[in-house]
């Protein structure tokens, strides 16, 4: 009989933690906006309330994020890094690429965020970094081109 749940969906610990803050304030808010929804129902006339439509429509955009944020949970497994040097989930790398240094933290597709310095363990720098080691270099093909990277630290 095959499992036909899905696989785990692998978090840090900060990540995942981050994930249970946003989820606490959209049900929070999502009491606000009930209380919004029914003010603007007392107003009388639905087809022609302004206030009435943008709660509706706030609501529900919250609750297909909370629906998400349900899912994620769910399946979410938590990952402590457990690299002894060696580049994976949850480490922390220092790279080179010969104009600039870059620190990263590779995560899960979900977690990424490359403006905060959260890189896809999944997206194509992140599966030429899985196993390599400080001192390594990784060639990463992209549609921008190919770019050389230089491990420098591990953590």
């Amino acid at each position: 009989m095959k499992n036909n749940l899905p696989e785990k969906i692998r978090f840090t610990k900060e990540g995942y933690a981050k994930m249970e803050e946003e989820f606490q304030a959209l049900t929070d808010e999502r009491v606000e906006i009930l209380v919004r929804l029914q003010t603007a129902r007392e107003m009388g006339d639905l087809s022609e309330n302004g206030a009435y439509t943008a709660a509706r429509l706030e609501l529900g955009s919250t609750d297909r994020r909370l629906r998400q944020l349900r899912y994620l949970m769910r399946f979410a497994e938590v990952v402590e890094s457990k690299s002894a040097g060696t580049i994976d989930f949850g480490s922390l790398v220092t790279l080179d690429n010969g104009k600039k240094q870059m620190i990263f933290t590779l995560v899960g597709k979900y977690e990424s965020d490359p403006a905060k310095q959260k890189l896809s363990i999944e997206g194509p720098l992140g599966m030429a970094l899985k196993g390599k080691r400080a001192g390594d270099t990784v060639k990463v093909h992209a549609p921008a081109g190919t770019t050389t990277y230089r491990v420098v630290k591990v953590e």
